[in-house]
């Protein structure tokens, strides 16, 4: 499979910029502080301000992006804080917008959070039961936290893909022992990076590239790459 080209947004003010260079205890207070609803608030709005940039450079002959980019055909994915992003922007539905920005001029076509966790303020089912873009969400049986930040247990983390409509095209990975840290460094088990690799890669290739026999491989053999207490599941 070829791996698709990769892009990531940098959010000044809620990246690593926030705790370096700090003693641990000021360090931490400063990333509760960039969790801040109004950080999760201009982050959706980047999102849209990103994609609405990209499909004004795709139509600029001036541009040298010009007609270089298939914007029908754009993934989202994020870890913890980037899957609460992820999740805003790829379907989940809010009791009241959570942003002001005009609505997106470019749609996403799936999404993937790691870490994915529910809206404290309303029933999954009306989050995410409206869901139509397919969704590959990842997690593990200790992706609780990070405590110091958020209450969030891994039983939270399910609740999300429980809550996703049976399209046919929603997916998990459960990470048997798999902490929080675990899609951002290497964990407990080496062969985590190794299942997260397979499955995000099969995923993008099938719903960003078109091609059906990696979603015959999802659907199939995707178990084979994990080990025999991680959990795959699809509906």
């Amino acid at each position: 499979m070829r791996i698709p080209r990769r892009k990531f947004i940098e959010k000044r003010h809620s990246d690593a910029s926030v705790w370096k260079g700090k003693q641990q205890a000021a360090a931490m207070q400063a990333m509760k502080q960039a969790a801040s609803p109004q950080q999760y608030k201009q982050r959706i709005e980047d999102v849209q301000i990103v994609l609405t940039a990209l499909a004004k450079e795709n139509a600029n002959p001036k541009s040298n992006l010009f007609r270089k980019m298939d914007l029908s055909k754009v993934g989202m994915s994020g870890h913890s804080f980037g899957a609460k992003t992820t999740q805003a922007v790829s379907g989940e539905s809010f009791i009241k917008r959570v942003a002001t920005a005009a609505p997106q001029t470019v749609k996403i076509a799936a999404a993937l959070p790691m870490s994915p966790s529910p809206s404290a303020r309303q029933p999954p089912e009306e989050s995410f039961g409206s869901v139509s873009i397919p969704w590959l969400c990842m997690t593990g049986t200790e992706d609780g936290g990070p405590t110091w930040l958020v209450d969030t247990k891994p039983t939270d983390r399910l609740k999300v893909f429980e809550a996703l409509p049976k399209t046919g095209h929603m997916y998990e990975l459960v990470l048997f022992g798999a902490e929080h840290s675990a899609f951002t460094q290497k964990g407990k088990n080496p062969n985590h990076h190794r299942s997260i690799l397979a499955t995000s890669t099969a995923f993008w290739d099938a719903y960003l590239r078109g091609n059906p026999s990696a979603q015959e491989w999802l659907k199939q053999s995707a178990p084979n790459v994990l080990d025999k207490n991680d959990v795959w599941r699809f509906k």
